[in-house]
């Protein structure tokens, strides 16, 4: 008996119709496909109509404010918008939010990563996790308490720092002392690193989760110690992840408002020393000022809101630049 004959070969499937290719192409071909894509692709809209709401408001009152501005809007030192004429300007209000900022990135990153890192791949599996348990539970505290936190415990605490900064680095004019209450930027920076410490750190951590096993074990079976692997195969995966996850603390940063409010003693006065008190913020300035101000005031209060909507617009443009600029270390094309 012929074995073919018992076995014959399946037909081939039919080519589909230019049609079907058609729909195909355009991805939807069933209801719940049609349902899905449309609502995906309104969610998408809708956002994109909400930032050009939000952004046409804030212009709109913005311009009000700016056109009675008889003083230079970017470069004054001053906040008066209900003399006659007003004066007002953002120059004291933006060195205070991008410093602060600054700062507080300086501390929080190398510390979060270094946290993740342990998480991930150097602690046992109970303490581990213990240690992303308590992480998690700070990203949990609402921002009052932290500057509560601040205001009573960590301001009175960073007399003895300010002294030792003054005594070794004080030549330096950017670290001089002048014996006042610690409630300067560094101040605001060092709690702002706090706040973000919780965010960086979680974000860092699922990134460092994503590298492949077998990238880490080819590095030690070619005779790589921990750390080698680490810096050879798992922060050049997780590069992109670590950006994502800065930024997401530099936005928080950039807008926190109660806590900075809480230690800090504002002044529309710029200082070479981060150790002197004053200095403000975009956001600390709006919440102190919004309830009592005129509506010449609040119309001012926005058109500085603008000024942060379009510094985080900048800070995100650019992280999606420095992304796209590391694909081929990111977890989709490793």
């Amino acid at each position: 008996m012929d074995i073919s004959t018992q076995n014959p070969a399946a037909p081939p499937s039919p080519r589909p119709t230019e049609a079907e290719q058609k729909r195909a192409a355009r991805g939807a071909t069933r209801p719940g496909d049609r349902i899905f894509l449309g609502l995906s692709r309104g969610s998408g809209i809708f956002v994109l109509v909400l930032m050009a709401a939000i952004a046409s408001f804030l212009t709109y009152r913005a311009a009000n404010a700016i056109s009675n501005d008889e003083a230079n809007f970017f470069t004054t030192f001053e906040w008066n918008p209900t003399a006659v004429p007003a004066e007002f300007g953002i120059a004291v209000l933006a060195f205070g939010t991008i410093v602060s900022s600054v700062i507080a990135m300086a501390i929080a990153v190398p510390i979060a990563v270094g946290i993740a890192l342990f998480i991930t791949h150097y602690a046992p599996r109970k303490l581990g996790g213990t240690v992303a348990y308590v992480i998690d539970l700070l990203a949990a505290v609402p921002s009052i308490v932290y500057g509560l936190w601040g205001a009573l415990v960590l301001v009175p605490h960073l007399t003895g720092l300010y002294g030792w900064l003054d005594e070794y680095l004080g030549w330096t004019g950017v670290l001089a002392w002048n014996d006042g209450a610690p409630r300067s930027l560094l101040t605001v920076g060092i709690l702002l690193a706090i706040m973000i410490l919780p965010i960086i750190t979680n974000v860092s951590r699922e990134v460092f989760r994503q590298v492949p096993r077998m990238h880490e074990e080819a590095a030690l079976a070619l005779g790589a110690t921990r750390w080698e692997v680490i810096r050879m195969s798992v922060l050049p995966f997780a590069r992109s992840g670590i950006i994502s996850a800065s930024m997401l603390g530099l936005g928080r940063a950039l807008g926190e408002t109660m806590a900075v409010a809480m230690v800090l003693s504002p002044s529309f006065d710029i200082t070479a020393s981060l150790l002197d008190p004053g200095g403000g913020t975009f956001a600390q300035n709006i919440a102190s000022k919004f309830n009592e101000a005129t509506p010449m005031g609040r119309d001012a209060l926005i058109a500085s809101g603008l000024v942060l909507f379009l510094i985080t617009l900048l800070v995100n443009g650019a992280a999606r630049m420095i992304i796209a600029r590391r694909k081929e270390y990111s977890g989709a094309n490793a």
